[in-house]
Protein backbone atom coordinates (compact mmCIF):
# COMPACT_ATOMS: atom_id res chain seq x y z
CA UNK A 1 0.00 0.00 0.00
CA UNK A 2 1.45 3.41 -0.70
CA UNK A 3 0.84 6.59 0.36
CA UNK A 4 -1.79 9.11 -1.56
CA UNK A 5 -1.90 12.41 -2.29
CA UNK A 6 -5.03 14.84 -2.91
CA UNK A 7 -7.49 12.08 -1.24
CA UNK A 8 -9.65 14.53 0.21
CA UNK A 9 -9.91 16.17 -4.08
CA UNK A 10 -11.51 12.85 -4.97
CA UNK A 11 -14.99 11.98 -4.95
CA UNK A 12 -16.76 10.19 -2.04
CA UNK A 13 -17.05 7.08 -4.62
CA UNK A 14 -13.66 7.36 -5.48
CA UNK A 15 -12.35 7.41 -1.88
CA UNK A 16 -14.54 4.55 -0.98
CA UNK A 17 -13.08 2.69 -4.23
CA UNK A 18 -9.60 3.29 -2.82
CA UNK A 19 -10.11 2.61 0.75
CA UNK A 20 -11.68 -0.84 -0.43
CA UNK A 21 -8.72 -1.61 -2.94
CA UNK A 22 -6.30 -1.57 -0.52
CA UNK A 23 -7.65 -2.33 3.21
CA UNK A 24 -10.65 -4.74 1.48
CA UNK A 25 -8.94 -6.51 -1.61
CA UNK A 26 -11.01 -4.75 -3.63
CA UNK A 27 -14.45 -6.29 -2.16
CA UNK A 28 -17.18 -4.94 -3.48
CA UNK A 29 -19.41 -5.95 -1.13
CA UNK A 30 -17.35 -3.96 1.55
CA UNK A 31 -18.32 -0.18 -1.60
CA UNK A 32 -21.91 -1.70 -1.43
CA UNK A 33 -22.29 -1.88 2.27
CA UNK A 34 -20.32 1.89 2.73
CA UNK A 35 -22.72 3.25 0.24
CA UNK A 36 -26.01 1.32 1.60
CA UNK A 37 -25.98 3.93 4.81
CA UNK A 38 -25.86 6.91 2.11
CA UNK A 39 -29.68 9.35 3.09
CA UNK A 40 -31.77 8.47 0.41
CA UNK A 41 -32.32 12.04 0.07
CA UNK A 42 -29.20 13.36 -1.62
CA UNK A 43 -30.10 16.98 -0.46
CA UNK A 44 -29.73 16.12 3.23
CA UNK A 45 -26.54 13.60 2.64
CA UNK A 46 -24.78 16.69 0.88
CA UNK A 47 -25.50 18.40 4.26
CA UNK A 48 -23.78 15.47 6.24
CA UNK A 49 -20.84 15.25 3.77
CA UNK A 50 -20.24 18.92 4.75
CA UNK A 51 -20.35 18.30 8.57
CA UNK A 52 -16.68 16.95 7.81
CA UNK A 53 -13.75 15.79 5.88
CA UNK A 54 -13.51 12.88 3.82
CA UNK A 55 -17.06 11.77 4.37
CA UNK A 56 -17.74 8.74 3.20
CA UNK A 57 -20.89 7.25 4.72
CA UNK A 58 -23.50 7.70 7.62
CA UNK A 59 -22.38 5.68 11.12
CA UNK A 60 -25.86 5.35 12.39
CA UNK A 61 -26.57 5.42 16.16
CA UNK A 62 -29.75 4.64 18.11
CA UNK A 63 -31.99 7.96 18.59
CA UNK A 64 -35.14 7.18 21.43
CA UNK A 65 -36.67 9.51 23.70
CA UNK A 66 -36.81 8.81 28.07
CA UNK A 67 -40.33 10.40 28.23
CA UNK A 68 -42.28 11.56 31.66
CA UNK A 69 -39.51 13.60 32.92
CA UNK A 70 -41.68 16.84 34.99
CA UNK A 71 -38.71 19.66 35.07
CA UNK A 72 -40.02 23.13 37.08
CA UNK A 73 -43.79 21.40 36.45
CA UNK A 74 -43.19 21.33 33.20
CA UNK A 75 -43.67 17.87 31.36
CA UNK A 76 -40.81 17.26 28.94
CA UNK A 77 -39.57 13.98 26.66
CA UNK A 78 -35.77 14.07 26.50
CA UNK A 79 -34.48 13.18 23.11
CA UNK A 80 -31.51 10.57 23.40
CA UNK A 81 -28.91 9.55 20.75
CA UNK A 82 -26.57 6.67 22.45
CA UNK A 83 -26.43 3.17 21.60
CA UNK A 84 -26.46 1.63 25.01
CA UNK A 85 -29.98 0.52 25.63
CA UNK A 86 -29.70 0.42 29.41
CA UNK A 87 -29.40 4.31 29.56
CA UNK A 88 -32.39 4.92 27.94
CA UNK A 89 -34.07 2.69 30.36
CA UNK A 90 -33.05 3.48 33.20
CA UNK A 91 -33.53 7.56 32.63
CA UNK A 92 -36.71 6.54 31.59
CA UNK A 93 -37.57 4.92 35.28
CA UNK A 94 -35.90 7.65 37.16
CA UNK A 95 -37.74 10.33 35.07
CA UNK A 96 -41.29 8.14 36.12
CA UNK A 97 -40.33 7.56 39.87
CA UNK A 98 -39.50 11.42 40.57
CA UNK A 99 -42.56 13.05 38.72
CA UNK A 100 -44.51 11.14 41.23
CA UNK A 101 -42.64 12.81 43.98
CA UNK A 102 -42.42 16.43 42.73
CA UNK A 103 -40.32 16.08 39.86
CA UNK A 104 -36.66 17.40 39.09
CA UNK A 105 -35.99 20.94 39.62
CA UNK A 106 -33.38 22.96 37.63
CA UNK A 107 -31.79 26.35 37.88
CA UNK A 108 -28.78 28.53 36.09
CA UNK A 109 -25.85 29.66 38.27
CA UNK A 110 -24.25 31.50 35.77
CA UNK A 111 -23.40 31.79 32.43
CA UNK A 112 -20.21 32.95 32.23
CA UNK A 113 -17.77 31.75 29.31
CA UNK A 114 -13.70 32.30 28.99
CA UNK A 115 -11.53 32.91 26.49
CA UNK A 116 -7.85 33.38 26.26
CA UNK A 117 -4.45 35.05 24.52
CA UNK A 118 -1.73 33.43 25.97
CA UNK A 119 1.42 35.67 25.75
CA UNK A 120 5.20 35.71 26.85
CA UNK A 121 6.70 39.39 27.75
CA UNK A 122 10.02 39.57 28.33
CA UNK A 123 10.63 43.28 29.77
CA UNK A 124 9.15 45.45 32.74
CA UNK A 125 6.36 43.25 34.33
CA UNK A 126 5.17 46.67 36.45
CA UNK A 127 5.51 48.65 32.98
CA UNK A 128 3.28 46.19 31.92
CA UNK A 129 0.69 45.97 34.46
CA UNK A 130 0.71 49.96 34.85
CA UNK A 131 -0.19 50.49 31.38
CA UNK A 132 -3.16 47.63 31.56
CA UNK A 133 -6.35 49.77 32.16
CA UNK A 134 -5.52 52.25 29.30
CA UNK A 135 -4.93 48.39 26.75
CA UNK A 136 -8.37 47.29 28.21
CA UNK A 137 -10.03 50.80 26.99
CA UNK A 138 -8.51 49.88 23.75
CA UNK A 139 -9.31 46.15 23.46
CA UNK A 140 -12.79 47.17 24.10
CA UNK A 141 -12.75 49.51 21.64
CA UNK A 142 -11.18 47.49 19.31
CA UNK A 143 -13.51 45.20 18.91
CA UNK A 144 -16.50 46.34 19.10
CA UNK A 145 -17.34 45.57 15.45
CA UNK A 146 -17.05 42.01 16.32
CA UNK A 147 -19.14 42.24 18.99
CA UNK A 148 -22.15 44.72 18.20
CA UNK A 149 -24.25 41.89 17.27
CA UNK A 150 -23.73 39.91 20.34
CA UNK A 151 -23.98 43.17 22.32
CA UNK A 152 -27.28 43.64 21.06
CA UNK A 153 -28.65 40.39 22.28
CA UNK A 154 -27.68 41.48 25.58
CA UNK A 155 -24.39 38.91 25.29
CA UNK A 156 -20.50 40.37 24.71
CA UNK A 157 -17.47 40.54 26.48
CA UNK A 158 -17.88 40.97 30.35
CA UNK A 159 -14.89 41.76 31.59
CA UNK A 160 -10.95 41.54 30.48
CA UNK A 161 -7.84 40.95 33.24
CA UNK A 162 -4.39 40.36 33.03
CA UNK A 163 -3.11 37.54 34.53
CA UNK A 164 0.56 36.99 35.94
CA UNK A 165 1.75 33.71 35.48
CA UNK A 166 5.14 34.25 35.42
CA UNK A 167 5.26 31.98 38.80
CA UNK A 168 5.00 29.14 36.72
CA UNK A 169 6.60 29.81 33.76
CA UNK A 170 8.87 32.22 32.72
CA UNK A 171 7.44 35.41 31.10
CA UNK A 172 3.97 33.83 30.45
CA UNK A 173 0.90 36.36 30.90
CA UNK A 174 -2.29 35.69 30.04
CA UNK A 175 -5.29 37.71 28.93
CA UNK A 176 -7.92 36.59 30.10
CA UNK A 177 -11.62 37.56 28.86
CA UNK A 178 -15.01 37.28 29.94
CA UNK A 179 -17.72 36.76 27.95
CA UNK A 180 -21.63 36.16 27.47
CA UNK A 181 -22.71 34.59 24.26
CA UNK A 182 -26.66 34.31 24.97
CA UNK A 183 -27.98 31.15 23.45
CA UNK A 184 -25.15 29.88 20.82
CA UNK A 185 -22.07 27.74 22.11
CA UNK A 186 -20.05 30.66 20.98
CA UNK A 187 -16.24 29.24 19.94
CA UNK A 188 -16.41 31.19 16.81
CA UNK A 189 -17.29 34.15 18.66
CA UNK A 190 -14.99 33.91 21.24
CA UNK A 191 -11.95 33.32 19.39
CA UNK A 192 -12.51 35.94 16.47
CA UNK A 193 -12.33 38.20 19.85
CA UNK A 194 -9.09 36.97 21.18
CA UNK A 195 -7.82 36.94 17.94
CA UNK A 196 -8.57 40.43 17.35
CA UNK A 197 -7.14 41.13 21.29
CA UNK A 198 -3.62 39.24 20.37
CA UNK A 199 -3.32 41.95 17.36
CA UNK A 200 -4.24 44.76 19.78
CA UNK A 201 -2.33 43.95 22.14
CA UNK A 202 0.74 43.37 20.01
CA UNK A 203 0.13 47.13 18.26
CA UNK A 204 0.01 48.40 22.16
CA UNK A 205 3.30 47.23 23.40
CA UNK A 206 4.94 48.93 19.86
CA UNK A 207 3.09 52.05 20.35
CA UNK A 208 3.20 52.48 24.20
CA UNK A 209 7.20 51.75 24.16
CA UNK A 210 6.75 49.04 27.15
CA UNK A 211 10.54 48.04 26.34
CA UNK A 212 9.68 43.99 25.89
CA UNK A 213 9.68 41.34 23.54
CA UNK A 214 5.91 40.37 23.05
CA UNK A 215 5.20 36.97 21.36
CA UNK A 216 1.58 35.56 21.15
CA UNK A 217 1.57 31.82 21.89
CA UNK A 218 -1.88 31.26 21.03
CA UNK A 219 -5.50 32.74 21.43
CA UNK A 220 -8.72 30.14 22.19
CA UNK A 221 -11.63 29.61 24.00
CA UNK A 222 -11.19 27.92 27.15
CA UNK A 223 -13.62 24.62 26.98
CA UNK A 224 -13.45 25.01 30.90
CA UNK A 225 -16.12 27.17 31.85
CA UNK A 226 -16.86 26.68 35.69
CA UNK A 227 -18.85 30.15 35.57
CA UNK A 228 -21.31 28.93 33.36
CA UNK A 229 -23.07 26.82 36.21
CA UNK A 230 -26.39 24.76 36.26
CA UNK A 231 -28.12 22.94 38.94
CA UNK A 232 -30.60 19.30 39.18
CA UNK A 233 -31.94 18.43 42.20
CA UNK A 234 -34.89 16.46 43.38
CA UNK A 235 -35.81 15.91 46.93
CA UNK A 236 -38.76 14.53 48.93
CA UNK A 237 -39.83 13.05 52.43
CA UNK A 238 -37.34 9.90 52.95
CA UNK A 239 -40.96 7.93 53.60
CA UNK A 240 -42.22 9.12 50.14
CA UNK A 241 -39.32 7.02 48.57
CA UNK A 242 -41.00 3.84 49.23
CA UNK A 243 -39.84 0.33 48.72
CA UNK A 244 -36.97 0.52 46.75
CA UNK A 245 -35.75 -2.40 45.26
CA UNK A 246 -36.82 -4.23 48.44
CA UNK A 247 -35.18 -2.36 50.68
CA UNK A 248 -37.58 -0.10 53.40
CA UNK A 249 -36.77 4.06 52.79
CA UNK A 250 -34.55 4.80 55.81
CA UNK A 251 -32.41 1.79 54.45
CA UNK A 252 -32.41 2.42 51.08
CA UNK A 253 -31.59 6.29 51.50
CA UNK A 254 -28.64 5.45 53.74
CA UNK A 255 -27.05 3.24 51.54
CA UNK A 256 -27.83 5.78 48.40
CA UNK A 257 -26.34 8.83 50.34
CA UNK A 258 -23.33 6.37 51.52
CA UNK A 259 -22.60 5.84 47.79
CA UNK A 260 -22.29 9.00 47.21
CA UNK A 261 -20.01 10.07 49.55
CA UNK A 262 -18.18 7.32 48.43
CA UNK A 263 -17.23 8.32 45.21
CA UNK A 264 -16.80 11.84 46.64
CA UNK A 265 -13.87 10.56 48.32
CA UNK A 266 -12.70 8.07 46.08
CA UNK A 267 -11.64 8.85 42.45
CA UNK A 268 -11.40 5.12 41.17
CA UNK A 269 -15.24 5.27 41.85
CA UNK A 270 -15.59 9.02 41.48
CA UNK A 271 -14.68 7.92 37.51
CA UNK A 272 -17.01 5.28 37.37
CA UNK A 273 -19.84 7.63 39.11
CA UNK A 274 -19.77 10.72 36.88
CA UNK A 275 -19.22 8.42 33.47
CA UNK A 276 -22.30 7.45 34.42
CA UNK A 277 -23.55 11.04 34.69
CA UNK A 278 -22.29 11.36 31.16
CA UNK A 279 -24.38 8.67 29.94
CA UNK A 280 -26.94 10.86 30.13
CA UNK A 281 -25.88 14.16 29.66
CA UNK A 282 -24.06 13.03 26.53
CA UNK A 283 -26.84 11.28 25.15
CA UNK A 284 -28.93 14.41 24.84
CA UNK A 285 -25.75 16.36 24.19
CA UNK A 286 -25.39 14.80 20.84
CA UNK A 287 -28.95 14.31 19.90
CA UNK A 288 -29.15 18.24 20.20
CA UNK A 289 -26.21 18.83 18.26
CA UNK A 290 -24.09 20.29 20.81
CA UNK A 291 -19.95 18.94 21.48
CA UNK A 292 -20.10 16.25 23.70
CA UNK A 293 -16.24 15.98 24.15
CA UNK A 294 -15.87 19.68 25.35
CA UNK A 295 -19.08 19.29 27.73
CA UNK A 296 -17.38 15.92 28.84
CA UNK A 297 -12.97 17.62 29.48
CA UNK A 298 -15.17 20.78 31.51
CA UNK A 299 -17.29 18.70 33.69
CA UNK A 300 -13.97 16.25 34.21
CA UNK A 301 -11.60 19.36 34.77
CA UNK A 302 -14.80 20.64 37.72
CA UNK A 303 -14.79 17.19 39.37
CA UNK A 304 -11.14 17.88 40.08
CA UNK A 305 -11.58 21.58 40.96
CA UNK A 306 -10.72 21.29 44.68
CA UNK A 307 -7.24 19.38 43.92
CA UNK A 308 -8.90 15.56 43.78
CA UNK A 309 -11.19 14.17 41.54
CA UNK A 310 -14.44 14.13 42.97
CA UNK A 311 -18.30 12.70 42.19
CA UNK A 312 -20.14 15.71 40.31
CA UNK A 313 -23.32 14.92 42.55
CA UNK A 314 -23.79 14.88 46.14
CA UNK A 315 -26.87 13.65 48.60
CA UNK A 316 -27.63 14.74 51.91
CA UNK A 317 -30.57 13.19 54.62
CA UNK A 318 -31.56 15.97 56.99
CA UNK A 319 -34.26 16.50 58.75
CA UNK A 320 -36.26 13.21 57.57
CA UNK A 321 -35.39 14.42 53.52
CA UNK A 322 -33.90 13.04 51.21
CA UNK A 323 -32.02 15.39 48.81
CA UNK A 324 -29.69 14.90 45.63
CA UNK A 325 -28.20 17.09 43.49
CA UNK A 326 -25.98 18.14 40.28
CA UNK A 327 -23.82 20.74 40.02
CA UNK A 328 -22.19 21.13 36.13
CA UNK A 329 -20.64 23.38 34.05
CA UNK A 330 -22.36 23.41 30.52
CA UNK A 331 -21.59 25.52 27.51
CA UNK A 332 -24.21 24.56 24.77
CA UNK A 333 -25.77 26.46 22.45
CA UNK A 334 -29.46 25.97 20.41
CA UNK A 335 -27.83 28.43 17.19
CA UNK A 336 -25.45 27.69 15.20
CA UNK A 337 -23.48 24.59 14.41
CA UNK A 338 -25.44 21.65 13.65
CA UNK A 339 -28.75 22.90 15.59
CA UNK A 340 -30.04 24.54 12.56
CA UNK A 341 -28.59 21.79 10.05
CA UNK A 342 -29.08 18.52 10.91
CA UNK A 343 -32.54 17.16 10.51
CA UNK A 344 -32.58 14.66 14.04
CA UNK A 345 -30.97 18.04 15.88
CA UNK A 346 -34.12 20.65 14.99
CA UNK A 347 -36.52 17.99 15.35
CA UNK A 348 -35.34 17.16 19.18
CA UNK A 349 -35.24 20.91 19.73
CA UNK A 350 -38.32 21.02 19.02
CA UNK A 351 -39.69 17.85 21.45
CA UNK A 352 -38.04 20.01 23.67
CA UNK A 353 -39.95 23.04 23.03
CA UNK A 354 -37.17 25.22 20.81
CA UNK A 355 -35.28 25.96 24.25
CA UNK A 356 -32.95 28.69 24.98
CA UNK A 357 -29.40 27.83 25.72
CA UNK A 358 -30.31 28.10 29.39
CA UNK A 359 -33.34 25.81 29.21
CA UNK A 360 -31.11 23.34 27.31
CA UNK A 361 -28.44 23.46 29.92
CA UNK A 362 -30.89 22.45 32.24
CA UNK A 363 -32.66 19.78 30.67
CA UNK A 364 -28.88 18.17 30.20
CA UNK A 365 -28.06 18.31 33.83
CA UNK A 366 -31.62 16.69 34.60
CA UNK A 367 -30.46 14.00 32.08
CA UNK A 368 -27.13 13.73 34.52
CA UNK A 369 -29.02 13.54 37.61
CA UNK A 370 -31.67 11.14 36.40
CA UNK A 371 -29.01 8.77 35.07
CA UNK A 372 -27.20 8.71 38.05
CA UNK A 373 -30.01 8.21 40.29
CA UNK A 374 -31.08 5.15 38.18
CA UNK A 375 -27.43 3.88 38.27
CA UNK A 376 -26.84 3.96 41.92
CA UNK A 377 -30.81 2.34 42.77
CA UNK A 378 -29.77 -0.58 41.04
CA UNK A 379 -26.31 -0.57 42.71
CA UNK A 380 -27.17 -0.38 45.99
CA UNK A 381 -30.29 -2.72 45.92
CA UNK A 382 -30.56 -5.26 42.91
CA UNK A 383 -26.94 -4.74 41.62
CA UNK A 384 -26.29 -3.07 38.03
CA UNK A 385 -26.26 -6.87 36.34
CA UNK A 386 -29.51 -7.65 37.05
CA UNK A 387 -30.73 -4.58 34.54
CA UNK A 388 -28.00 -4.08 32.68
CA UNK A 389 -27.61 -7.13 31.18
CA UNK A 390 -31.16 -7.94 30.13
CA UNK A 391 -30.81 -4.99 28.54
CA UNK A 392 -28.35 -6.69 26.32
CA UNK A 393 -30.21 -9.41 26.19
CA UNK A 394 -31.62 -9.09 22.24
CA UNK A 395 -27.36 -7.66 21.76
CA UNK A 396 -26.65 -10.74 22.45
CA UNK A 397 -29.33 -13.19 20.73
CA UNK A 398 -28.05 -11.00 17.55
CA UNK A 399 -24.81 -11.32 17.72
CA UNK A 400 -25.39 -15.49 17.90
CA UNK A 401 -27.75 -15.21 15.17
CA UNK A 402 -30.63 -15.82 17.20
CA UNK A 403 -33.90 -16.73 15.08
CA UNK A 404 -37.38 -14.85 16.03
CA UNK A 405 -38.75 -17.86 17.78
CA UNK A 406 -35.10 -18.44 19.94
CA UNK A 407 -35.65 -15.22 20.61
CA UNK A 408 -39.03 -15.05 22.08
CA UNK A 409 -38.34 -18.18 23.98
CA UNK A 410 -34.57 -16.28 25.25
CA UNK A 411 -36.63 -13.42 26.59
CA UNK A 412 -39.26 -15.25 28.21
CA UNK A 413 -36.53 -17.50 29.92
CA UNK A 414 -34.41 -14.99 31.23
CA UNK A 415 -37.56 -13.17 32.98
CA UNK A 416 -36.62 -14.16 36.48
CA UNK A 417 -32.57 -14.62 35.63
CA UNK A 418 -29.38 -13.00 35.19
CA UNK A 419 -28.16 -12.48 31.72
CA UNK A 420 -24.85 -13.37 31.02
CA UNK A 421 -23.05 -13.95 27.45
CA UNK A 422 -22.36 -17.74 28.28
CA UNK A 423 -26.11 -18.34 29.63
CA UNK A 424 -27.38 -17.38 26.61
CA UNK A 425 -25.32 -18.92 24.28
CA UNK A 426 -25.61 -22.61 26.57
CA UNK A 427 -29.45 -21.99 26.11
CA UNK A 428 -29.36 -21.49 22.19
CA UNK A 429 -27.30 -24.39 21.87
CA UNK A 430 -30.22 -26.31 24.11
CA UNK A 431 -32.43 -25.18 22.08
CA UNK A 432 -31.21 -26.20 18.88
CA UNK A 433 -29.71 -29.34 20.26
CA UNK A 434 -33.57 -30.38 20.91
CA UNK A 435 -34.82 -28.90 17.49
CA UNK A 436 -32.40 -31.48 15.56
CA UNK A 437 -33.02 -34.12 18.06
CA UNK A 438 -37.32 -33.58 17.51
CA UNK A 439 -36.26 -34.13 13.30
Amino acid sequence: MKQINGYSKLTKEQKIDWLVANYFKGDACVKNELMSYWHEDVRVQKIFDDFSENTLTNMYMPYGVAPNFLINDEWYCLPMAIEESSVVAAMSNAGKFWSERGGFHAEILGTTKIGQVHFTFKGDKEKLKNNFSDLKIELLEGSKYLTVNMDARGGGVLDVELVDMTQYLEDYYQLKVSLETCDSMGANFINSVLEEYANLLKEFVVRKNLDGELKIILSIVSNYTPDCLVRASVECKIEDLGIVGGLPPQEFAEKFSMAVKIAEVDPHRATTHNKGIFNGVDSLIIATGNDFRAVEACGHTYASRNGRYASLTHCSLDNGMFKFWIDLPLAVGTVGGLTQLHPLVKRSLQILGNPDAKQLMQFCAVAGLAQNFGALRALTTVGIQQGHMKMHLLNILNYLEATEEEKNHALEYFKDKVVSFTTTRVLLEQLRSAKKTAK
